[in-house]
C-alpha cells in the first residue's frame, strides 16, 4: 500500500463518505495516518446495560431497536426514540431535537452508545401498583406507585461491526495493561470515529510503517529524546500507556514546529542576502517631527524607531514585525520612520524622494490612515495619495494647500511611477499591474495577518533592482511562543505601555438583569456629549422559518429598537459590511464629526477606525466574538484622554442556575472576566493560549497550524529547541543538500504553512 495512494482507491467509500474524508483533510492514505486521535477512551469505561447507574457517563455497545420520531405531549419538540438491547439487559435512548437519527441508524445495527445515564420517575402501571413492586421494562425495582426509568439522553451513538476492543488488548490485538487505550477521531457526518479505527488498523496491517522514512535527522531526534515516526504513529492511535501517547504527540508537535522554523529561517535567511536602501536621517529634523505628535512618545515607540533606524542603515533590507496593543501609537512609530526615509539622501542619489507604501486590509482603514498622515505630514506640505477600490486621493490639492483632491487611478499611476508621490497608502489595490514605483524603499503592512503571504510579496517586489525594507504590524495580541514560530523570519519590537494620559478601559461584564441599569449609566455620558458603539453580531434579523436560525442581535433591528425605546432623545446611525462604499463613508463620517450619537455596527469597527470622542462601546453576544476580536473592539474607544468603558453584553452567561458555575466554571465566564482582568492584549494572549491551545484568539485555519501544534505552543522550551534546531541547519547549509528529505517534506507541507 503506498502513503500517497488516494484514499478511495484503498477503501471501499461511499459518496457521502468520501466527502466527509474530504472535509477531514483526508485525501491520501498519508493523511489518514496523519488524523490523530482528539482523546483516548478506556476498556474500563463500557459497561454492560443491566450495570448502569443513574448519573454516570458510559460506553455502552448493543443491538438497536424500536426506531422511531415523535414529538413531546406538551413541548411538541421532535425527537428520536430507540432501544438498546446487550446480553445483560436493555436501556431506552432519546434524543431531543434531533428527528433525523432514527432515519440514520438501520434496525438491528450493533452500535455504540457514549453519553450519560439519566433517570425519569413516572406512575407505574395498575398492575405494578396491584402487586406492591415490580421490575421494570428497564431492569430497575420499584416500590408501587412509582416507576424508576434508566435512560441515554442525547447520546453520541455510531454503528459498528463489533465491539472494538476486548479488554487487555490494544489495536494490534496484543495483550496490555489491565485495560487498553482506544483512540476517538475527529468525525465528519457520514464518517465515524469506528470507521478510522478500523480502517486505520487496516493500513497498519498492510506493512506501511517499513515504507515510510522519518524526515527529521536522526540526531535531532536523539538530542530531544523523540520516537521514529513509525513508532509515534503506532504510539499515537495504538497506545499501551498514556506516556506513548503523550510521547508520540510530542514528537509530531516537535515535527511541524520545527519545519515551520525551517522555513521562516530559510525565507529570512533569502532576505538577507537582498541588498536595501543604506537609508540614514537626520536626528535633529526627526525630532522635531516626533515632537510634533499630539503625545509625548513613550519609551517603547523611541527604542522602536531607533531599532528601526538601525536597520535601515545595516544596508540589508529589514523585516521587522511591529507589535503594540490596541492604542499603544504603531501608527506613531509608521510615522516617524516613513519621514526618515522620505528625508534620506543615499549615496550616489540624484533623484527625488525614496517612496514608502502603506497598505491597510480595509478602505476605512486606509482612508483613516491616509487622513492620519495628512495630519503629521501637513507642515512639510509632503504629497500622500490614497488609492482603494473606490477611487483615488491626494494631498495638498492644488485649490486648498490644506486639503486633499479626488484624481484618477491613471494619474496617479503616472504620479508615483514618476516619483513625485513619495508616500502611498491604499489597501491590496497598491498591488495591481497598473501601480508601479520609481524607488519603493520602505513597505509598511498594517494588520499584516490580514494579508496572505502572497500578497506582501506582491507589494514588496514591487521595487525590482532594490527590496525595500519591510514593517509589518498587528495590533492582535500574541502569545511569545506563537510570535517565534509563526513570525521566525521577522525580528519582533513590542509597543508594550500607553501614551502618557490613557486610562485603563474599564471592561464590565453585564448580564441580562443588569442592561437597564448599564443603559442609565450610559445615558449619562451622553448627556456630557461622548459618543457610544454598539456592536452586533448579525446585520439582519434571520430567517423565522429556517430551523438553523441563530438568535443574536442584530444591526438593523436593533438600531431601530434603540431608536424607538432606550435612545428616543439621540441620534443613531449604522454601519456594516453589505452597505456601499459611499454609505459607509457618510455614515462614519457623520458619527466622526458628531452629528449622530451612536453607532450601531457589526465588527466591520474592529479594525481603524478612530474617533477620540466615542468613549464608550457595548458588545452584544459577546460570547459570539473571540477574545482577540473583543479585545480589538474595545480598543475602539481607547482614542483619548477620556474615561473609557466597555460594557459586555452577554446572553449565556447568565444562564448557568447553579452558584458554582456563575463562580467561574463555566468556560463563558472565564473568557469574559478575562477580558475585564487582563492588564493588557499580551496577557489576555498568554491566558488564552494556556485555557486552550488553539482558543478562541487563535484558530488552527487562521494561522495553518493543526491543534496539536498550538497546544504545544504552551511549551516554550519545544519551541525554542525547533527554532535553534532550524537556524542551526539553514546556517550550516542553506539549501538543506545535506538533508534531501528535510527538503522535500518542506515543499510538501509549504502549502499548508499560511495565513488567511
Amino acid at each position: 500500500m503506498d502513503q500517497t495512494t488516494p484514499i478511495e482507491r484503498v477503501f471501499r467509500t461511499l459518496p457521502a463518505q468520501l466527502k466527509a474524508l474530504h472535509k477531514l483533510r483526508i485525501h491520501t492514505v498519508l493523511d489518514l495516518l496523519h488524523h490523530f486521535p482528539v482523546r483516548y477512551g478506556n476498556t474500563s469505561e463500557i459497561k454492560n446495560i443491566g450495570s448502569l447507574a443513574h448519573g454516570e457517563s458510559a460506553v455502552v455497545f448493543g443491538t438497536i431497536s424500536g426506531l422511531k420520531t415523535s414529538k413531546g405531549f406538551r413541548t411538541k419538540m421532535a425527537m428520536s426514540e430507540a432501544t438498546l438491547t446487550d446480553e445483560t439487559g436493555h436501556i431506552k435512548i432519546m434524543w431531543f431535537n434531533q428527528p433525523y437519527i432514527a432515519k440514520m441508524i438501520q434496525e438491528g445495527a450493533t452500535v455504540r452508545v457514549d453519553g450519560k445515564v439519566s433517570q425519569k420517575r413516572q406512575p407505574a402501571s395498575a398492575e405494578a401498583s396491584a402487586v406492591g413492586s415490580t421490575k421494570s421494562a428497564f431492569g430497575q425495582t420499584t416500590s408501587a406507585g412509582k416507576e424508576k426509568t434508566l435512560y441515554f439522553s442525547n447520546p453520541k451513538i455510531e454503528v459498528t461491526q463489533k465491539v472494538p476492543l476486548a479488554v487487555g488488548k490494544n489495536l494490534f490485538g496484543d495483550q496490555g495493561e489491565e485495560h487498553a487505550l482506544y483512540p476517538i477521531y475527529p468525525e465528519s457526518r457520514g464518517i465515524t470515529s469506528n470507521w478510522i479505527y478500523h480502517n486505520i488498523e487496516r493500513v497498519f496491517k498492510s506493512g506501511i510503517l517499513d515504507q515510510i522514512t522519518d524526515p527529521i535527522p536522526a540526531d535531532i531526534l536523539e538530542r530531544y529524546n523523540l520516537p521514529s515516526i513509525s513508532t509515534a504513529l503506532v504510539w499515537i492511535h495504538a497506545p499501551k500507556r498514556e506516556s506513548d501517547a503523550l510521547a508520540a504527540r510530542k514528537r509530531f508537535a516537535f515535527q511541524e514546529i520545527f519545519f515551520i522554523q525551517l522555513d521562516r529561517q530559510r525565507e529570512r535567511a533569502l532576505w538577507k542576502r537582498e541588498k536595501a536602501f543604506d537609508i540614514t536621517s537626520d536626528k535633529k529634523s526627526l525630532d522635531d517631527f516626533i515632537a510634533r505628535f499630539p503625545f509625548t512618545a513613550t519609551d517603547a515607540q523611541q527604542k522602536s524607531i531607533n531599532t528601526i533606524l538601525t536597520d535601515f542603515a545595516s544596508g540589508q533590507p529589514m523585516a521587522r514585525l511591529l507589535e503594540g496593543d490596541v492604542g499603544s501609537g504603531k501608527t506613531a512609530v509608521a510615522a516617524a520612520t516613513t519621514f526618515a526615509v522620505i528625508n534620506s539622501r543615499p549615496k550616489a542619489q540624484d533623484y527625488g524622494a525614496l517612496q514608502v507604501a502603506y497598505m491597510a486590509p480595509t478602505e476605512i482603514l486606509a482612508k483613516q490612515q491616509f487622513e492620519n498622515f495628512i495630519e503629521f505630514f501637513k507642515y512639510t506640505k509632503t504629497p500622500v495619495a490614497l488609492i482603494t477600490g473606490s477611487g483615488c486621493r491626494k494631498f495638498p490639492s492644488k485649490s486648498d494647500k490644506d486639503s486633499w483632491t479626488a484624481i484618477s487611478k491613471t494619474q496617479l499611476s503616472t504620479w508615483v511611477a514618476n516619483g513625485e508621490i513619495p508616500i502611498v497608502v491604499g489597501t491590496h489595490a497598491l498591488i495591481s499591474k497598473s501601480i508601479t514605483f520609481k524607488h519603493l524603499a520602505y513597505v509598511i503592512i498594517d494588520e499584516q495577518h490580514r494579508f496572505g503571504t502572497a500578497q506582501r510579496h506582491k507589494l514588496v517586489e514591487k521595487n525590482a533592482r532594490t527590496v525595500p525594507h519591510l514593517l509589518s504590524m498587528t495590533a492582535t495580541p500574541i502569545p511569545r511562543t506563537l510570535a517565534l514560530t509563526l513570525y521566525g523570519d521577522l525580528d519582533i519590537s513590542l509597543l508594550d505601555v500607553m501614551p502618557v494620559g490613557r486610562k485603563p478601559i474599564i471592561t464590565t461584564l453585564v448580564l441580562p438583569h443588569n442592561r437597564d441599569a448599564t443603559y442609565t449609566e450610559i445615558k449619562k455620558q451622553l448627556k456630557e456629549g461622548r459618543q457610544l458603539y454598539i456592536i452586533c453580531p448579525r446585520i439582519n434579523e434571520p430567517d423565522p422559518d429556517k430551523e438553523s436560525a441563530v438568535i443574536a442581535k442584530s444591526v438593523t433591528e436593533e438600531a431601530k429598537r434603540l431608536q424607538d425605546t432606550v435612545f428616543k432623545d439621540w441620534n443613531i446611525g449604522i454601519l456594516h459590511s453589505k452597505m456601499t462604499p459611499a454609505e459607509k463613508e457618510k455614515n462614519m463620517l457623520d458619527f466622526a464629526e458628531h452629528r449622530t450619537d451612536i453607532l450601531v455596527a457589526t465588527s466591520v469597527v474592529e479594525v481603524g477606525v478612530n474617533v477620540p470622542n466615542a468613549t464608550m462601546i457595548v458588545i452584544e453576544g459577546a460570547e459570539r466574538f473571540g477574545l482577540s476580536q473583543l479585545h480589538q473592539l474595545r480598543g475602539r474607544v481607547i482614542r483619548s484622554n477620556h474615561q473609557a468603558y466597555c460594557y459586555v453584553f452577554s446572553e449565556s452567561a447568565g444562564r448557568p442556575a447553579s452558584a458554582k458555575a456563575m463562580g467561574g466554571q463555566s468556560k463563558t465566564v472565564k473568557r469574559l472576566k478575562a477580558l475585564s482582568t487582563a492588564k493588557n492584549g499580551f496577557e489576555l494572549a498568554e491566558f488564552d493560549l494556556s485555557q486552550r491551545g488553539s482558543g478562541e484568539l487563535y484558530g488552527g485555519r487562521q494561522w495553518g497550524v493543526s491543534d496539536l501544534a498550538m497546544d504545544a505552543l504552551q511549551n516554550i522550551r519545544m519551541v525554542e529547541a525547533a527554532r535553534t534546531e532550524a537556524k542551526r541547519l539553514i546556517t550550516e547549509d542553506y539549501g538543506l543538500k545535506k538533508y534531501p528529505l528535510l527538503t522535500t517534506h518542506l515543499e510538501n507541507t509549504k502549502g499548508a504553512i499560511h495565513f488567511e
